[in-house]
Parts: structure tokens; C-alpha cells; sequence
């Protein structure tokens, strides 16, 4: 099964990247999917200060990128290659879509091998010789009538697939506050009751079924401290105005 280590044996490989930003942002998707190992194949400006802006404190990433002078150079000791193209063109291999291609990815990098994710220029994309030194056509199923997408948007999208084909995210995290307790719902329901009774709104000698449709209502949910709170600082207002009026200026 794949493992957050498989994760450290892929590295994203940037051929001739023009714009020094986009291998910010390219650094920053690593770095959000965790992965870390970023090469760059003669870019036309690196170092640069619109890269470090870009990657948004993943200069780390920046730090550690390894500057090759040819593809060759940055596929060494590589196993698998995948090529990241968006022109229908002539392929040697069998092409692959974006998510089908991350499990075959990931199922090689929990078997030991080192993989290379390849993206070419951000206006012609990989070369024909580039391409064929890949393994692994892959391309993103976009609009096919307007399939051109940014080269850090690329990188992002694919270091996604591949780590949630590597890793599982468990449950999406909990975003409730603190739970109310039983007594201090009861609290909240017996403040309701009072409430109603004053103003007229709920008969004692005739409760037909108000408060176990209440009970009902707020049952379907559970109620958070701070939402307890509101609804009995709601009733003071509504039985106490006076207590509650804002003084005019």
C-alpha cells in the first residue's frame, strides 16, 4: 500500500519554466501536498524575488531546488517519468488521464521507484525529444475547447491526485465549538417555556404538543454552548426590552 514516504520519492520537474512566479507556485503546491523535491531545467530567471512572493512561504522548497541543464540531467536516477502534455498529438505510449495515472504513480513509488512528474514551458509545453525521454504520457481532462492551464495550476492539481492516491485524509475535521450539555439544554427549554407562558404564546393548562415539538426542532441537531447561549440571551431581550434598549444619542 502506498505511504506518506512514497510521497518523498517523486520530484516535480520544471523544463524551461519562463515565468519566475510560476515556479513559486509551483513550490507552494508541493510544499501544500507534501512534497518537497522541486527541479528546474534551465530557467530563464532563478533565483528570483516574484518566485519567493509566489510561493508564499514555501521558500524551503526554493532553497532546496536542484537547477539542471538538461532533462537528462534532472531524470537521473529515475524509474518512471510521466510527461504532463495538453496536445493531442502522436503519442509512442499509451497516454493516461490526471487520476488514473496518480495511482499507477503512486503504486510504482511504494515499490521503491523514484519518480518524475515533467512539465514543459509555459508556452510550448515538453518538446517531442523531451516527451519521448518520459515513460508515462498524462494529461488533464480540461474543457476541451479551452484546455490551456496555468503551469503552477498543473502542478497543484497533480500533486493533489497524487496525495490523495497515496495517503488517506481520514475524516474531513470536525468544526463544531464546544457541546452544550443535557442540563444546560434543559435550562434553554424550561427559559423557552417561560418565555411563551409570559407572553401568551404558550398555555400551561392547554400545552397541547408545543414543547415536545420544540424539543423535537432542536433535537435534530446538537446544540453548541455558544448557540445555547444566543437563543437564551434572545429570550431575556424579547422579556426584558428595557434591559436591552440602546440609548439614543
Amino acid at each position: 500500500m502506498p505511504d506518506a514516504l512514497s510521497l518523498n520519492r517523486f520530484r516535480v520537474v520544471l523544463s524551461h519554466p519562463g515565468i519566475p512566479g510560476n515556479i513559486g507556485a509551483a513550490a507552494r503546491a508541493l510544499k501544500t501536498m507534501g512534497l518537497s523535491r522541486l527541479y528546474l531545467v534551465n530557467p530563464k530567471h532563478f533565483p528570483h524575488p516574484e518566485a519567493e512572493s509566489r510561493a508564499s512561504g514555501a521558500t524551503d522548497v526554493l532553497a532546496q531546488a536542484v537547477v539542471c541543464s538538461s532533462l537528462d540531467e534532472a531524470l537521473q536516477g529515475v524509474s518512471l517519468a510521466a510527461a504532463f502534455t495538453a496536445r493531442r498529438r502522436e503519442l509512442a505510449l499509451p497516454m493516461q488521464w490526471a487520476r488514473e495515472a496518480a495511482g499507477t504513480l503512486a503504486g510504482a513509488a511504494s515499490a521503491g521507484d523514484e519518480i518524475a512528474l515533467v512539465f514543459g514551458n509555459e508556452t510550448y509545453g515538453l518538446s517531442n525529444d523531451e516527451l519521448a525521454r518520459c515513460q508515462l504520457p498524462v494529461m488533464i481532462p480540461a474543457n476541451p475547447a479551452y484546455s490551456s492551464l496555468n503551469l503552477g495550476a498543473a502542478v497543484q492539481l497533480m500533486c493533489y491526485e497524487l496525495r490523495m492516491a497515496t495517503l488517506d485524509p481520514g475524516l474531513a475535521p470536525a468544526s463544531f465549538g464546544e457541546l452544550a450539555t443535557v442540563d444546560e439544554v434543559e435550562q434553554l427549554f424550561g427559559h423557552f417555556e417561560q418565555a411563551m407562558t409570559a407572553s401568551g404564546f404558550f398555555n400551561p393548562a392547554n400545552p397541547k404538543r408545543l414543547m415536545p415539538r420544540l424539543r423535537r426542532l432542536f433535537g435534530r441537531i446538537r446544540l453548541e454552548r455558544d448557540e445555547v447561549n444566543i437563543l437564551r440571551g434572545m429570550l431575556n431581550a424579547f422579556q426584558f426590552p428595557e434591559r436591552f434598549r440602546r440609548r439614543e444619542d
